[in-house]
């Protein structure tokens, strides 16, 4: 019988034949990765100005009448909870992953396209009543991204009665999103790929995307969970996380709750979330880089049991940011010995990502130069989570700008350099329009130098003990005077960062309507999204017969063969040669 994938074992696909039907109501998963990546990206950029008025008050202290203690942790707050859960999740998996899965793996579309639909709108529903919080009574929670309770909920933090409340309501709905989304995924990676398409001949993106939704499907329950419990506890007035408490004098309702189960449940969720936005960028540097390397990815196997190890270690790492929250000290050498452990596979990939590079026929455009910025700011942030990760290092570190340096370098600068690489990648497959190159490795270089004049420092600040989530440091004897001018310099820096992002939107926008053609395949690349017969691919993506793979995706600079890529869905036997030469393929496993 002839293999038909089951992405092809529908009557027809649903052809949008109005405006609405294609760009409100589609379902067809290109459109729907667009959308969710306009939707990240415009609010990421409030959380974008968000960091820059907290840097504001930061290097210039009580400058700004607008800048008050409450505002400045309701920014704090929600320029975290933005950038990780609404952007950074929602860009890799939501945009890329959509994008992605069906033309990596040569399927139609999604397998359940109705609910790849509904996904979208229920994220954007949860983007809309997190940013409605701005505009009601006491403004958006200013509890810390993290959410701890008794302060989350109690008089005196800011925006503590219906800012709380929508931030709960819009991370429940955002939850509900992504598990539409991911069970899609999970789905269609298992069920839809084409025929020849074996799980160790995809992509390293599709195993990143793949292992990151099964965490998100595992871990995000935790948070939904806590989020419903803490509602309860602010509306209903349950105790599950609240003690018996004296506020102001007065003993309130609660008693016997537990603030420290809040914690478990919320990093049970936060670990693995960092490996939800890592595992992804992982996947895509690695395309990343074999491309522009034109060379084979080294140790294909290797890495991907190095995400599926990383995937199934980062749920037994929770509590090392726990160690100073009052849980039982034993609990301290469990955590930090799994923790030294799952930075083994973790260097594994920095290894081979190394070894990729090494003698290959480097090409540096402006995807590759992100890429090898990742690298750089991944080893780095990397290896300052190790300091953190011994408790002995960590007590008197937490809490200070060591921790905002270490969580920016690894979960902030890496993840978006690798996004900027993988848009610069596949932005000619999205538009059929090539950006201008000038115009983005200056983006590149803006961005690469000016988060280490933001980051690098703030190292420095943590050891020297300034804590972070303060309004004002005022004068201690135990920061000198300096630390402020250090603050005055990254507070430019962050500036200078966060305006060079418009040199990107300007090129996006531009290259859209007077960028060159870019043509079939401008990076010759092998993997199968760039052999579809239109480019940007068409509805359905593949004409009347969907791709056959003969190879994985990484078979660059072949001895023997004419060019220097072979592409997935092209068998041995049609592989132009060079005269008089045998095709010597290696093998990929």
């Amino acid at each position: 019988m002839e293999h038909v994938a089951i992405a092809d074992q529908v009557e027809e696909l649903h052809n949008p034949s109005s405006f609405i039907s294609k760009y409100v109501w589609s379902q067809d998963h290109k459109v729907i990765a667009i959308q969710y990546g306009i939707t990240a990206i415009l609010v990421g950029l409030v959380a974008l100005v968000l960091s820059g008025l907290m840097r504001l008050q930061l290097g210039f202290p009580e400058s700004f009448d607008f800048i008050d203690p409450s505002s400045y942790l309701q920014f704090v707050t929600m320029h975290g909870m933005i950038m990780v859960i609404y952007l950074l999740t929602a860009l890799l998996l939501g945009g890329f992953g959509n994008y992605l899965i069906p033309l990596m793996i040569g399927a139609r579309d999604m397998v359940f396209p109705y609910l790849n639909m509904l996904s979208y709108w229920t994220y954007l529903l949860a983007v809309i009543v997190l940013l409605a919080s701005f505009f009601v009574p006491g403004g958006p929670t200013g509890a810390g991204w993290t959410l701890y309770p008794p302060q989350a909920i109690l008089d005196g933090t800011p925006g503590y009665d219906m800012g709380i409340v929508l931030m709960l309501l819009s991370l429940a709905i955002f939850i509900v999103a992504f598990t539409m989304g991911g069970l899609n995924y999970v789905t269609t990676i298992l069920q839809a790929r084409t025929k020849g398409m074996t799980l160790m001949r995809m992509p390293l993106s599709i195993w990143g995307i793949f292992v990151a939704t099964i965490l998100g499907l595992l871990a995000f329950p935790a948070l939904l969970v806590s989020a419903i419990m803490m509602l309860f506890d602010k509306l209903l007035g349950t105790s599950f996380f609240m003690p018996a408490i004296v506020s102001m004098g007065e003993q309130l309702d609660y008693t016997g709750g537990s603030p420290i189960l809040f914690q478990h449940l919320f990093w049970f969720f936060g670990h693995p979330e960092v490996y939800i936005v890592a595992l992804p960028a992982f996947g895509m540097v690695s395309d990343v880089l074999a491309v522009h390397a034109r060379k084979n990815i080294f140790g294909y196997r290797m890495m991907v049991w190095a995400i599926v190890a990383i995937g199934a270690m980062s749920f037994v790492v929770w509590a090392h940011h726990m160690y100073v929250s009052g849980m039982h000290p034993a609990f301290g050498f469990f955590f930090a010995t799994t923790t030294l452990i799952i930075a083994v596979p973790t260097a594994i990939k920095v290894y081979n990502w190394v070894l990729t590079l090494w003698r290959g026929n480097i090409h540096l455009t402006t995807p590759m130069l992100f890429a090898i910025g990742f690298i750089f700011t991944f080893t780095h942030g990397g290896l300052t989570g190790l300091f953190l990760g011994n408790v002995v290092i960590d007590l008197p570190l937490s809490d200070t700008y060591f921790v905002v340096a270490h969580f920016h370098m690894v979960m902030g600068v890496s993840p978006i350099l690798v996004l900027f690489a993988a848009l610069y990648h596949w932005y000619p497959l999205i538009t059929g329009k090539m950006f201008n190159a000038t115009l983005g490795k200056l983006h590149f270089w803006c961005t690469f130098l000016g988060t280490y004049a933001i980051y690098l420092p703030m190292h420095y600040l943590g050891f020297l003990g300034v804590p972070r989530r303060y309004y004002a440091m005022g004068t201690t004897d135990f920061i000198p005077e300096s630390a402020q001018t250090l603050n005055a310099s990254i507070t430019v820096a962050a500036i200078l960062v966060g305006l060079a992002q418009l040199i990107f939107i300007a090129n996006v926008i531009w290259s859209i309507f007077k960028g060159e053609k870019s043509g079939p395949n401008p990076w010759h690349a092998t993997s199968l999204e760039w052999q579809a017969e239109q480019i940007p691919p068409a509805h359905g993506n593949w004409g009347e017969k969907l791709p056959e793979v003969h190879r994985w995706a990484y078979d660059f600079s072949v001895p023997g063969a004419r060019d220097d890529y072979i592409p997935q869905n092209m068998s041995n036997d049609d592989v132009p040669l060079e005269p008089g030469q045998t095709l010597q393929i290696r093998e990929e496993h």
